[in-house]
């Protein structure tokens, strides 16, 4: 038998593939997985029939229409489709970009699961809640020291909506300042978040988009140029997407403070700025992290999320209510807020994303979360020399600088060279556990990959990683055929995409699929 040759970096990878119905189409009628005993007598006469008490608008007209399976053949399906599933416990998972995969203790997801957690109720009596109250105030604490804002509320579920949070803030506070007719612009830059330019437009705001210059960051006099007293605010990442950071970001942020405009930072990602830089120092009024990104929890799909979103002192009566205070002795919702915009969602997000984020904070320290910023960018910068090696990959502007938490590639010269796309690479990526992620649209880089490893990323794992890019790379140049055809050894084969931009073949539910299809 022939040994592995373990010094050879690039596996032999095959992903399950089962075919597998969805459960609807599973579904046998009369099938059943568990058989729910009918109530006895003596509690029927007690409590009625569970029903006639529900009034007659809220019940339902008909049954809802659930798959009927037995337990078994439900087990195999979702086995089944686990085994069809890449994720960041699965794989080298460094390629998701701006979105940050990193790992997330399983301690902490024991912790989010215990009953005293999965049984909370948000109408619960204040008093039967301390415990969470007090880790939510306490995140709070940790959240102003780490950004020196002075309140923090978590009931965002993700960063759009603390974006949309933010816009909120903005357009509440012009309007009791009597400035909201005139403040109708928002200043953003191409290569922050898109949704810093997607939610104030949802909130009716002008957008105005800062191009870079040559060296790839938000040009100056352009910038001075658009701030005027139709300012309401500046929305901004940094480091932006392509993972260069301003560090002219005070000049910009006083500018709009003179002009009367409030300045917001997305700070859904900041792996590489922990201990190092503040939002309080940069001249911001409000910023928000993804507890889900930066502060590992689960992300996405795998989450639920959370975007926590702290102010200065001036905006706290603006933030949605209530927000978790604390009087010296007990911990409360505080609805006391005379400018609230309300709420942005219900109750007041999600306790076991912040007890998770909680958890890791503490478990690290303040030493610890400064030695995660620096990790992130050594590993970051890391895999940067070592992908540059290769002819196929470039990284415009800020030339022999260093990145920040990720970087923004382009794989023009392979296109040119071989007619082999970023997307073409993306698809071969599969065949090897893996992936990674091209960029937000439209392209201002062409056939981008954007990859952040974070701090959670071994050198043998990034090592790892580039091998992999670096033999598909080399297979562009010298076998094209075998990317121009992939995934061959993935779950699903190349995907037709022709129908993306026809809701008319849009089924996002079973019931909407049954509709469309009869």
């Amino acid at each position: 038998m022939k040994r592995i040759d373990r010094n050879h970096k690039v596996r032999n990878f095959h992903q399950a593939k089962w075919d597998e119905p969805i459960i609807f189409e599973l579904s046998q009628k009369g099938e059943r997985g568990i058989l729910v005993p009918e109530a006895e007598e003596e509690i029927v006469n007690k409590v009625g029939d569970g029903v006639s008490s529900i009034p007659k608008a809220m019940r339902r007209k008909e049954l809802p229409n659930l798959p009927e399976i037995n337990q078994k053949r439900v087990l195999m399906h979702y086995l089944r489709l686990s085994q069809e599933t890449l994720g960041g416990d699965f794989n080298v998972e460094i390629g998701q970009g701006t979105c940050t995969v990193k790992y997330n203790p399983k301690i902490n997801d024991k912790l989010a699961s215990t009953e005293k957690m999965t049984e909370l109720h948000p109408l619960q009596d204040e008093s039967t809640v301390q415990g969470i109250l007090e880790i939510m105030y306490k995140t709070d604490l940790c959240m102003r020291e780490i950004s020196g804002m002075d309140q923090f509320t978590f009931q965002p579920g993700g960063g759009s909506q603390a974006i949309m949070t933010m816009a909120s803030l903005v357009r509440m506070y012009h309007r009791i300042n009597g400035e909201e007719d005139q403040r109708d612009e928002i200043i953003t830059t191409i290569y922050s978040h898109p949704s810093d330019a997607a939610a104030p437009a949802l909130k009716g705001y002008k957008i105005i988009n800062i191009m870079p210059d040559e060296n790839g960051y938000p040009d100056y006099e352009a910038f001075k140029k658009a701030v005027s007293e139709r300012t309401a605010a500046f929305f901004v990442a940094n480091p932006e997407d392509t993972g260069i950071f301003n560090p002219r970001i005070k000049e910009f942020t006083d500018l709009v403070t003179k002009a009367g405009g409030l300045n917001c930072y997305d700070q859904a990602n900041a792996n590489g700025l922990l201990g190092v830089t503040r939002a309080k120092e940069a001249g911001f009024h409000m910023c928000f992290f993804n507890l889900h990104k930066t502060f590992s929890t689960p992300h996405g799909c795998g989450g639920p999320g959370s975007g926590a979103l702290g102010v200065v002192k001036e905006l706290k009566p603006y933030l949605p209510k209530p927000i978790v205070d604390f009087n010296g002795e007990k911990y409360f919702l505080n609805y006391e807020l005379e400018n609230s915009i309300g709420k942005v969602r219900i109750f007041n997000g999600v306790p076991q994303a912040v007890l998770k984020a909680y958890a890791w904070i503490m478990s690290l320290g303040a030493e610890g979360l400064y030695e995660v910023g620096k990790i992130a960018v050594l590993n970051n910068n890391y895999l940067f020399k070592k992908l540059l090696e290769h002819k196929a990959v470039d990284a415009p502007y800020i030339r022999g600088k260093q990145r920040v938490e990720q970087v923004r590639y382009t794989l023009e010269k392979l296109t040119e060279d071989t007619g082999i796309t970023s997307g073409d690479v993306a698809r071969r990526v599969m065949d090897f556990g893996m992936h990674y992620w091209t960029s937000h649209h439209p392209y201002y880089i062409p056939e981008p990959i954007t990859l952040e490893p974070t701090e959670s990323t071994s050198k043998e794992d990034l090592d790892e990683y580039i091998a992999t890019l670096h033999h598909i790379f080399d297979e562009a140049y010298e076998n094209p055929e075998i990317i121009q055809g992939a995934p061959h050894r993935s779950t699903i084969h190349q995907v037709d995409e022709s129908s993306f931009d026809d809701p008319e073949k849009w089924a996002p539910t079973w019931r909407v699929y049954l509709r469309k299809t009869k």
